[in-house]
């Protein structure tokens, strides 16, 4: 097994959409990652954005967005937020935005949000 998670069509085609290690469970609400970067990445101001859980006594976890601006452009977390709440389902919002100048990546490029995450637990070793 994988831990790919995947949508079969109508036409007998298998489409990626995921990893089932990168699913954040909120509120009791299974969220997939990808669905709230595909958001953050149309947003006109930004270049580049990870979203991935972080711990929450309450809900289980919380989401919680890391973005690259792109050069010369300024937000706030609170119009990223709204930016969100007007493209996703409520339970798929960050709770918490953090600008960072980048985001670790392997060699090929790719994102490497378990490397967010491994970061975030650092900043709160109690987690």
């Amino acid at each position: 097994m994988t831990g790919d998670i995947a949508t079969f069509d109508e036409d007998g085609y298998f489409t990626i959409v995921d990893r089932k290690t990168d699913m954040i469970i909120s509120g009791g609400f299974n969220v997939y990652p990808r669905d709230i970067d595909e958001v953050l990445f149309s947003h006109p101001k930004i270049l580049e954005a990870c979203a991935i859980g972080t711990p929450d006594a309450y809900s289980g976890e919380r989401i919680k967005a890391f973005v690259v601006l792109k050069e010369g452009e300024e937000a706030t977390a609170e119009e990223i937020i709204e930016y969100c709440r007007d493209n996703l389902a409520r339970y798929k919002i960050p709770k918490y935005v953090e600008f960072v100048t980048d985001l670790p990546k392997s060699a090929i490029g790719k994102i490497l949000r378990k490397e967010l995450m491994r970061m975030e637990l650092a900043k709160d070793p109690e987690c």
